[in-house]
């Protein structure tokens, strides 16, 4: 095991973990976008969606404690990666490259990360951890999305989220090898495509409920 325990420790195998959880991640946005498109159909689709996920009971609380795991094994290799890169090199270049270039996603990548961790806090407390005794969460939901600060922040938050996605995609599978010079458009490719759905795809939802609802 020292072997593994050295190897987990160097940056390699730190990225390597931010690699595999960020993956792990949006599959798991992938999902939960799917089960919120739902929505479109309507009062009892979503609240059918709600009910499902509900009914796996245990199998439910070791998904949730797996992505706890995941998330703080993610952040917390996130900012040692930054902070250890920040004391190699101090003074920025003049001039910053890098394979495909820098872009507003590679660059902003520690700070959208924080922005989505407070989120994350702000959106389990209004909708995971609201109370439900009287209301289902298809009326949570379009409540708050009837106020129009409300959208704007979680329209704001789904375009971060989008911008951290487009660009751990690419890095993810930079990490994992995939830097062949032919694979490397198409994985380019794929990462904005992921940032897009994700982004539009979470984004148009509050949109199409206060119009709608």
């Amino acid at each position: 095991m020292n072997w593994l325990t050295a190897a987990l420790g160097a940056s390699v195998g730190k990225k390597l973990m931010m690699a595999l959880t960020g993956l792990a991640f949006t599959g798991f946005l992938a999902g939960h976008l799917a089960g919120n498109l739902t929505i479109y159909g309507g009062k009892a689709a979503f609240n059918g969606y709600a009910e499902k996920l509900h009914s796996l009971g245990p199998l439910l609380k070791v998904f949730e404690v797996g992505l706890i795991g995941f998330a703080a094994v993610h952040i917390l290799t996130g900012l040692w990666l930054f902070l250890q890169n920040r004391k190699a090199r101090p003074v920025r270049y003049t001039l910053d490259t890098s394979p495909g270039g820098r872009t507003l996603s590679s660059r902003t990548m520690p700070y959208t990360g924080l922005i989505i961790l407070a989120f994350v806090a702000f959106h389990l407390t209004n909708f995971t951890f609201a109370d439900k005794t009287r209301t289902t969460i298809f009326e949570i939901v379009s409540a708050a999305f009837s106020s129009p600060i409300y959208i704007g922040i979680y329209v704001a938050a789904m375009i971060v989220v989008g911008l951290h996605v487009r660009h751990g995609f690419w890095s993810a599978f930079q990490t994992l090898g995939a830097n062949h010079p032919k694979l490397m458009p198409t994985i380019s490719a794929l990462s904005v495509a992921a940032g897009l759905i994700v982004g539009f795809g979470f984004g148009l939802l509050p949109i199409f409920i206060s119009l709608r609802y």
